[in-house]
């Protein structure tokens, strides 16, 4: 499990974002937009005010290619019985639409998944190539888990991002469009996003196509067909498999043309034939929007039941006002009939709308006009598109404007609210002038820390008179204001704020520095600004030999101009070796608009060279990789518009090999090192339906072009390409290093364990280092000037340290730069630190280069040397303590940008002054979660938007919460003077943040219990501790009993009822009110858990973590069996019984991740909670445990297996901690096993061992229920101790000596009537309870291991019967303790019951002659004990019990209850056996008796 948190980072310009497509989710309401640069807006729209409120929430990075289509799908688990289970536990029942989630297709491919309700992308994949470009996505009305997603192979821009200026008649788009459309139809399960059916894959006989639609057949409610529809009005029809079909075909079903399919045309018979602007369903009715009319027809047969003109309501005036869309405003989930009366709102080119109602009642139809919508003026050059849909109980107008700034074009999106037409009685009056309720502007709107005034109405000016709008009133004359004026005043406010420069291209440097260097922005102005982080790490500068700089925020800024163009790309590259061409240490490398690449200096700012390789603008920079031999680790390559790929040297600084020829633009570079190759897809652009993605592969020593590939098999062998690189590239970014190309570029894989992929590398004699070097290449300088990082001699040994990079960066859109913090390595910086102390850990590691440079050492003819000596020059005290310095600084800079500022300012002064974080106030800051495959959800700067997803997202919650508490204790452990302000850090995120702001989302108990099992121990705690003060308002429902969902809806005091379920674990039982609920309350109780159980499929925060779906089974049945452990009160009774029998297969499973979980959990509860579900079963249990521990023991007993570790801690858990519960809560069940376990396996099995510290652990932990087995018949515990060391089994007894006389020592210590002589050779048992008539003391000789002597301990003739009134055998306390004379030829013994000391005086001669005589011998000498002050005899304190438990003294006790008289009894007994008395020898003939080391009395032997 990887628990990452990110913190993104934005430029003071925000992003572009041209509005492809939009989707609206009804509850909670939200509006998603899609761009041309593939970001989704998530806004959100609050509807509780006075007047509604819509504020743009978070950017979804998912996609790298435009958006195709957005649609709203529900990925749930339907079960036969009608119930859904959806990815969130809120309840057993939901609202389908409560469970809905947005899906996004973008033209490369690629679906994302979004979940509404954890805020994140749960699953992210790729479609097959044969399916070709996406183009609709359309949810299927019977099943919305499924979605029908029509791709085509022609790549046209969407229909909403077309330019609405001029058009062009249907026979000239006819002539330009003669070949037949190439399209593909599947049907993809949004659960899962694989294709279950193919619907249609071949060539269609119509022209582009305009819209796609999923319609229900009239006469057959089950069936339904996918209709297709061009821009000419031509209608395919194509049949789905019914539901029960979709079981994962993903074949073609269809033949591969469409000339057995039935081709509709709709178009309009007309002279003047207009093109298909729009298409919408509502049910079985089709409109069909055209430029000045719509037509209405039924589904079934394509019957014309209505059409209405847009002449009328002047929507449309010759050439320069057109209708471009129409949708109906409510869903089609619920038509029945082909009758209907719906809304239905057209709008034009300038935005204005018309709503009208419709209606086809027994045949006749009819529209009236309900309202108008104003249109937005505009420049008659300037682009605008609209797109209008209904949320909640308004009309959203999103508008897409371009802008222009400094000679560049950008788009920004607009949307504003209006009502949803009313009810009216009479629709023959004049139609409603309709106003604007609420507008949300995407940069006016976003918290950034630079305020833009405005002028109050500024975004309200709209045609505001008259209803019925005409081309005069449209004009700019006529006009108060317009999306220029806006447009104009952001442009001066760029301009003001970042010197009139939007940003192109950006990169965070951090891939090869123990810590963030610095962000550098690429302008469309050709400017470029490095953003450094110094100072976050000021505190580094006393160990380094540069001078420290200031942390002034403006110093950290270095400017660098030179580019006439636009800045397309970045790279940063650290030399290997210095040239005198280029002498520096680290380069910048810019890529522009001007067709130039630039070399900088970082560190100086100054230019070294200027390449001009390209004739067209360059695209990418691709630095190369870390496995790859010299001289090719000093070269990069670019990319241009001239479709040629360039390997440039930074030695030579010129161009050393150049790959021509392409046809297309190669827009995926992958550079492989090891094999030498470099793979440039080149995607189809054209129109032509018949061109192929191409694929060419270059050798990169020759230069030649080994292979061209076209089709699927170019992306078949580019992804070969990409999980190869991927499996020994030791770095996330498979870009090669600090690059501007975005993260989300690289085609989505399936994930490689990478811990593999590496002796399989090396395997080849190929390592990450060059294996070959020039000699002058060996005196280059050991390190550069890294981030005020380090000395000169640490070069080597970080390259060790930070090769998990505990900082990765990435710049998914350009002006957005995310930080990703990981946990784990941010935490074990020290203990790697200390595993590198050791030489040979230090041969065996893999060597990257951090710093970039090349140490004499890296040649191979210094291996041998380093082997042997490697820990005696690498690891020095300045090692350690720059080590621990940074360990502080990343630490504090961490907790710097994840940290939630302004929330309680008492805790930010002391964060401050204490702890000495810094704000980030120069940064415009905000938060993220990681999504499924390198998807990532950024919320806008601002506190409004990052509080929103801390409401929304339970996953989010917990991720940082964890990340924060972690991190704050760590922290203590380094750095004790800020214990305090990391205390309060913890608290705040545990629970005073909660307290503060009550509507945030618990954290998931199901994502912490994936953390209970870290290897490190401050993320073990925190996760537990967060659990614990969140499990009670936390609880999922259908796990939360009836008395309690009130209590458990309530956050205002978590804290309370984590400490009162504290206080009564075992207060309430988990079957307390079983005998109150009737059967079929059993039934549905259990079904409810066990429904709850089986839905970890659906558990959507596994994609945060980078886990399974084992995982997210595992925690479901860990955080249900925590819960009736720890909050019994608060969960249903039946869970206890429903969760125990997975809990126990979980803990046999031996898994790696949560058996140890899993087994301390069913130990915590052993005695309140499991055990009366156990019944009889836990002799069983520990059994199979022996088991478990010898196939453990046997597979781990080869220390050289890499899965060593994960055994071996497993086992620890079983037996120091599930095995002695067990033992404990049966202890006649534990001894019967162990005994068994000594003739039913090897002499030398561990399960021997095992049982003797199992043993040790029930001595201590429960000695008082341990004391009636010692030495009894059938259950002997001494007996078995020495079993295991009978001299007669050498084998036994040489593997478990030592820990049987450790254990006979213990037993000797707790057990005051066992008794050992001082030579160790004779040993000493006294019955601690039983027949006061047959009480004995047992000696054993330690040399045989056998019973040597029987000395009689029964009570002597006229012994008070303190009990009383039963003449037959009395169950009483008999030895409380024994002890050896010095000489070890005596023994005495202490009776409480009748307070009497006895003394057996036995020669040497009589210990020989007598050794095989059992006879019991008498005592030499009696002692009566007088009683000494406060005395209470356990035979007095249990005496009013006992003459209420036997049977002569209860006249109401029936004979039959004899035997729990006496059970109940014997309880008693052990519940009141003392086992302080100690005898201690004063003189040869003198002990003392003491109790709780008290002395009671000395007597004379």
């Amino acid at each position: 499990m990887k628990c990452k948190s990110v913190a993104c980072i934005w430029s003071g310009s925000p992003p572009v974002h041209q509005v492809t497509a939009v989707a609206a989710l009804h509850d909670p309401p939200t509006l998603y937009t899609g761009g041309s640069d593939g970001s989704i807006i998530w806004w959100n729209l609050n509807s509780s005010l006075a007047k509604p409120e819509i504020r743009p929430v978070a950017m979804l990075c998912g996609h790298a290619a435009p958006i195709a289509d957005l649609g709203i799908c529900f990925p749930l688990e339907q079960h036969e019985n009608g119930t859904f289970t959806s990815s969130s536990d809120e309840l057993l029942h939901p609202n389908p639409v409560k469970c809905g989630a947005l899906i996004s297709a973008s033209s490369d491919g690629v679906l994302c998944v979004w979940s509404r309700a954890n805020g994140h992308c749960r699953r992210r994949r790729k479609l097959p190539p044969w399916t070709g470009s996406p183009f609709m996505i359309r949810t299927l009305p019977n099943n919305k888990r499924y979605v029908c997603i029509t791709c085509t192979f022609v790549n046209k821009e969407h229909p909403s991002a077309v330019s609405d200026e001029g058009h062009e008649s249907l026979a000239d788009t006819e002539v330009q469009n003669p070949n037949p459309l190439k399209c593909t139809v599947v049907i993809v399960d949004s659960f899962t996003l694989a294709v279950v059916q193919t619907v249609f894959h071949g060539n269609v006989c119509i022209g582009p196509l305009k819209s796609t639609a999923v319609v229900i057949t009239s006469e057959d409610m089950e069936s339904q067909s996918v209709m297709i529809i061009d821009v000419f009005g031509k209608v395919l029809c194509l049949p789905i498999l019914k539901d029960s079909d979709l079981k994962g075909q993903n074949v073609p079903v269809v033949s591969n043309d469409s000339s057995n399919l039935e081709v509709m045309d709709w178009a309009d018979e007309s002279k003047e034939r207009e093109s298909l602007m729009a298409f919408a369903k509502w049910g079985y009715v089709l409109a069909l929007v055209h430029r000045t009319y719509c037509t209405f027809r039924q589904a079934h047969n394509g019957i014309v039941i209505g059409k209405i003109s847009f002449t009328v309501d002047q929507l449309c005036f010759q050439d320069k006002l057109y209708v471009t869309g129409g949708i109906f405003l409510k869903d089609d989930t619920s038509i029945s009939s082909n009758d209907f009366v719906e809304e239905f709102v057209v709008w034009n080119n300038t935005g204005a709308a018309v709503i009208y109602r419709i209606s086809f009642l027994n045949g006749i139809f009819k529209y009236d006009l309900l309202s108008v919508i104003p249109a937005v003026l505009h420049p008659s050059d300037m682009r605008l598109c609209f797109s209008f849909i209904p949320l909640s109980k308004y009309v959203f107008r999103v508008e897409s404007n371009c802008f222009h700034v400094k000679m560049h074009k950008f788009w920004r999106p607009y949307v504003t609210i209006w009502p949803s037409p009313v009810k009216r009685d009479n629709y023959q009056d004049s139609p409603l002038k309709y106003e604007m309720l609420a507008e949300g502007d995407f940069y006016d709107d976003l918290a950034l820390d630079f305020s833009l005034s405005k002028t109050d109405g500024l975004y309200h000016n709209v045609i505001d008179e008259g209803s019925i709008m005409s081309y005069e009133m449209t004009t700019p004359e006529n006009s108060a204001a317009s999306p220029n004026e806006r447009d104009s005043i952001y442009s001066s406010y760029v301009t003001h704020q970042q010197g009139g420069e939007l940003v192109s291209s950006s990169m965070v440097i951090s891939e090869n520095y123990p810590a963030p260097y610095a962000i550098v922005y690429g302008f469309f102005s050709g400017d470029i600004e490095i953003v450094r982080f110094r100072m976050f790490f000021s505190a580094l500068e006393s160990l380094t030999q540069y001078p420290s700089q200031e942390a002034d925020p403006n110093e950290q800024k270095n400017h660098l101009s030179g580019h006439s163009g636009a800045v397309l790309c970045l790279a940063s590259h650290q030399m290997v070796r210095r040239s005198g061409a280029c002498s520096s240490n680290h380069v910048l490398l810019s890529g522009s608009m001007d067709c130039t690449v630039r070399v900088w200096d970082l560190e100086s700012g100054d230019l070294i060279a200027v390449l001009h390789q390209h004739v067209a603008p360059v695209r990418q920079i691709i630095l190369p990789p870390t496995q790859i031999e010299y001289p090719w680790r000093d070269c990069f390559l670019t990319v241009g518009d001239d479709l040629s790929v360039c390997l440039v040297s930074l030695q030579t600084l010129r161009v050393e090999r150049l790959f021509p020829g392409h046809v297309y633009f190669p827009a995926k570079v992958l550079w492989d090192g090891l094999k030498g190759y470099i793979a440039c897809l080149c995607p189809n652009h054209s129109e032509k339906p018949d061109v192929h993605d191409i694929l060419y592969i270059w050798d990169v020593k020759t230069g030649a072009r080994e292979r061209v590939l076209r089709g699927a098999a170019a992306h078949s062998m580019f992804d070969h390409f990409l999980k190869s690189i991927n499996e020994i590239s030791l770095s996330s970014n498979l870009m090669n290093g600090n690059t501007s190309v975005s993260s989300l570029v690289s085609p989505v894989i399936e994930p490689t364990i990478f811990s593999q992929s590496h002796p399989k590398a090396h395997g080849k004699g190929i390592t990450p280092q060059a294996s070959t070097a020039s000699k002058a290449e060996q005196n280059a300088p050991e390190t550069s000037k890294i981030m005020n990082g380090a000395s000169a001699k640490s070069g080597r040994f970080q390259s060790r340290i930070f090769e998990k990079h505990p900082v990765k960066s990435s710049s998914p859109f350009p002006g957005v730069s995310t930080l990703c913090f990981d946990l784990s390595p941010l935490m074990s910086l020290c203990s790697m630190n200390e595993f590198f102390e050791d030489g040979s850990h230090l041969v065996e590691k893999k060597h990257v280069k951090i710093s970039g440079s090349r140490s004499p050492q890296d040649d191979p003819q210094h291996r041998n040397v380093k082997s042997r000596s490697a820990g005696a020059s690498i690891v020095t005290p300045e090692h350690h303590e720059w080590v621990r310095t940074l360990e502080g600084c990343l630490l504090r800079f961490s907790l710097s940008l994840l940290h939630l500022w302004d929330v309680d300012k008492d805790l930010d002064y002391l964060l401050i002054t204490e702890m000495h974080l810094k704000r980030p106030d120069s940064f415009n800051m905000s938060s993220g979660i990681l999504g499924d495959r390198g998807s990532m959800t950024l919320t806008f700067p601002g506190s409004i938007s990052t509080l929103e997803l801390w409401r929304s997202s339970s996953d989010y919650t917990a991720l940082r919460s964890l990340t924060m508490v972690s991190l704050a204790q760590h922290l203590i452990s380094l750095n004790h003077s800020c214990s305090s302000a990391s205390g309060a850090l913890a608290a705040f995120y545990t629970r005073k943040f909660a307290e503060k702001i009550s509507d945030i989302r618990p954290p998931s108990l199901q994502l912490l219990v994936s953390f209970w099992q870290s290897e490190l121990e401050h993320v073990k705690m925190a996760a537990r501790s967060l659990f614990h003060c969140a499990a009670s308002r936390a609880i999922p429902r259908p796990l939360c009993c009836s008395k309690a969902t009130q209590f458990v809806s309530l956050d205002a005091c978590p804290d309370k009822a984590s400490e009162k379920e504290h206080g009564n674990t075992t207060a309430v039982s988990p079957i307390s009110e079983v005998n109150m609920q009737s059967h079929e309350d059993f039934t549905e109780e259990e079904s409810e858990i066990t429904l709850w159980l089986e839905s970890y499929e659906l558990q959507g925060w596994i994609s945060c973590v980078g886990g399974t779906t084992q995982d997210a089974m595992t925690s479901q049945i860990i955080v249900a069996a925590a819960l009736a452990v720890w909050y019994p009160s608060l969960v249903k009774p039946r869970l206890a019984r429903v969760v125990v029998h997975p809990l126990v297969k979980l803990v046999m499973a031996i898994n790696e991740k949560y058996s140890a979980a899993a087994a301390e959990v069913l130990a915590e509860g052993i005695g309140s909670t499991w055990k009366a579900c156990f019944g009889s079963e836990i002799p069983r249990l520990i059994s199979d445990i022996f088991f478990q521990v010898e196939c453990v023991s046997s597979s781990s007993a080869n220390a050289s297996s890499p899965n060593y570790a994960a055994p071996h801690k497993i086992r620890e858990t079983l037996v120091g901690i599930l095995l002695p519960s067990l033992a404990m809560a049966e202890i006649p069940g534990f001894l019967h096993v162990i005994e068994s376990q000594i003739w039913s396996t090897a002499s030398d099995s561990p399960v021997h061992v095992v049982s003797l510290m199992t043993l040790i652990r029930v001595v201590r932990g429960s000695p008082r229920n341990l004391a009636p087995y010692l030495d009894k018949t059938g259950l002997q515990v001494v007996v078995f101790i020495m079993q295991t060391m009978d001299p007669s089994n050498s084998t036994m007894r040489r593997s478990c000596l030592q820990s049987s006389m450790m254990v006979l020592k213990e037993v000797v210590r707790v057990f005051p009537m066992v008794a050992l002589n001082d030579t160790s050779t004779r040993l000493a048992v006294g019955d601690a309870m039983g027949d006061i008539k047959n009480a004995n003391i047992r000696v054993y000789d330690m040399q045989s291991m056998s019973k040597i002597k029987v000395l009689d301990a029964s009570g002597p003739p006229g012994l008070p019967g303190l009990l009383g009134g039963d003449s037959g055998s009395a169950m009483t306390t008999g030895i409380s303790a024994l002890s050896f004379s010095p000489d070890g030829e005596g023994l005495v013994a202490f009776s409480e019951h009748g307070l009497m000391i006895r003394w057996w005086s036995l020669g040497s001669v009589w210990w020989e002659t007598l050794s095989r005589n059992l006879v019991p011998v008498q005592y030499s000498k009696l002692i009566l004990v007088p009683p000494w002050e406060g005395f209470s005899p356990n035979t007095t304190r249990s005496s009013i019990m006992a003459s209420v438990l036997r049977e002569n003294g209860n006249p109401n006790s029936p004979g039959g209850n004899k035997a729990l008289a006496e059970m109940d009894k014997l309880k008693l007994l052990v519940q009141n056996l003392d086992l302080s008395y100690r005898l201690e020898w004063v003189s040869e003939r003198t002990v003392k008796l003491s109790q709780h080391s008290n002395e009671l009395g000395t007597f004379q032997l």
